[in-house]
């Protein structure tokens, strides 16, 4: 990580992370495909349960960058001994996150839909799909986990493998529990459940077996797995921010569907499939950033500023080029894609406008996606929540309210979604330029 050319580095690091960060993202746009077959409301009710399915996601994914960030850190700055317990105290930690959610899946799942609408099938829709994920979210926190440590310790390409081939399970298993293929009983909305949480858990199994085989830079032992604050202090130090800012979107999701639920279930549902479409969007920028925040973590804290300086700016160059491309497909084929979903000629409507106005923003977003997780390598992690917070909430939630309030209509509230990432984009701007000079 400290001598190789930089461009190719952050190649090696960065794509097979792109690459399984893709196939992911190509498999939650499946799901919502095969589940949109189903009905409408079965689409709506999974996109009511994203903001509570996304907070498993946060707690996995920041855990990971804490210990992502943690290890190269640690072996950049000649410490192995830590970085392997940091490596432990980590398995400990998903393991209470486990016990956690079997236990709000079983009370909790319907009572969160009933908050959000009264119709029946949705209700019912949502309760089974998400209580399946979160009763089985063992392989959510530990695949994540897992291929965390892979990422860190230099291995991308594993990474990519075990991820891919949870992603690869859940794709052929969708249809197959859903509609009740060949040998397979028709489970509808359980089936899609189930196919997410056994591809989850293959993942991980696959990780743990790369890092037990390959992984030469952490042992896992039993007894340096109980809890050490100190550790858990440094990988929440890093992962918080990260915690946060996905939590955050499970936030903003919860609070832009109870805008949208005034105009309609469909509006709803149309933001939920905007969601899944910006997320496969922004998944190589994603990898990226998995790959980019150890080669920072590790140069930084070997002294090497001018590898950082390169780091950065090529980072934000490839994210703005992508980003542009990705805006450029949406613009022109938001009907296709909408096609995809099972729309209807209501949803078409509505959908095809808002598409468009959506991917205005990706550009914008891009940018400020690479920006504010540099601020977390380089020690600057409130900074990185602090963008997140106003992207997620302090900015597009208002937006949206302000004008479903003063222009009522419902084209009007799409445009919070670039506004927000044209103003966070600035925000990150401001912080990067005050930070540069003290830490580059």
């Amino acid at each position: 990580m400290g001598t190789m050319p930089i461009g190719r580095l952050l190649i090696s690091m960065s794509l097979p992370m792109m690459i399984s960060m893709f196939i992911q993202a190509f498999y939650n746009v499946v799901d919502s495909m095969f589940v949109a077959m189903i009905s409408e409301d079965a689409l709506t009710a999974v996109s009511l349960s994203f903001p509570l399915q996304n907070v498993i996601i946060a707690i996995a994914v920041g855990t990971g960058v804490g210990i992502n960030a943690l290890i190269p850190r640690h072996l950049g700055s000649g410490n192995p001994e830590r970085a392997e317990r940091a490596a432990n105290v980590g398995i400990f930690l998903n393991a209470c996150y486990c016990v956690i959610f079997i236990i709000f899946g079983l009370t909790m799942s319907r009572a969160f839909f009933q908050m959000q609408t009264n119709e029946t099938d949705i209700i019912n829709y949502g309760t089974t799909y998400f209580s399946i994920v979160c009763i089985f979210s063992f392989g959510a926190f530990f695949g994540q986990y897992f291929e965390k440590l892979l990422v860190a310790s230099g291995y991308s390409t594993l990474s990519m493998i075990s991820q891919a081939t949870g992603a690869i399970i859940n794709i052929i298993f969708d249809p197959l529990l859903i509609f009740g293929i060949g040998p397979f009983p028709e489970m509808g909305v359980a089936g899609a459940a189930i196919a997410t949480v056994f591809g989850q858990t293959v993942a991980a199994f696959v990780a743990f077996w790369f890092n037990l085989r390959k992984n030469r830079s952490v042992k896992f032992h039993f007894r340096q797995m109980s809890p050490n604050s100190r550790v858990i202090k440094d990988i929440y130090a890093v992962g918080i921010p990260s915690m946060i800012t996905i939590g955050l979107g499970s936030a903003m999701t919860f609070l832009m569907n109870q805008i949208l639920l005034a105009y309609s279930t469909t509006a709803t549902a149309i933001f939920g499939i905007w969601i899944k479409l910006q997320s496969f969007g922004y998944m190589a920028l994603y990898g990226m950033n998995n790959g980019t925040i150890p080669i920072l973590s590790y140069n930084r804290s070997a002294g090497k500023p001018e590898r950082v300086r390169k780091i950065i700016r090529l980072a934000f160059g490839t994210a703005l080029v992508i980003s542009l491309a990705v805006m450029t497909v949406a613009e022109i084929i938001p009907e296709q894609l909408l096609t995809l979903f099972s729309a209807s000629d209501n949803m078409m409507s509505i959908g095809i406008t808002a598409l468009r106005i959506f991917s205005i923003s990706f550009p914008f977003g891009g940018c400020c996606i690479i920006l504010s997780s540099s601020f977390q390598a380089l020690g600057r992690a409130r900074y990185t929540l602090a963008v997140n917070l106003c992207r997620q909430i302090l900015f597009i939630v208002p937006i949206a309210g302000l004008l479903s309030v003063i222009i009522g209509d419902l084209t009007a509230i799409w445009f919070a979604v670039p506004a927000t990432e044209c103003l966070s984009l600035i925000l990150a701007s401001l912080f990067f330029r005050r930070i540069s000079k003290e830490l580059i």
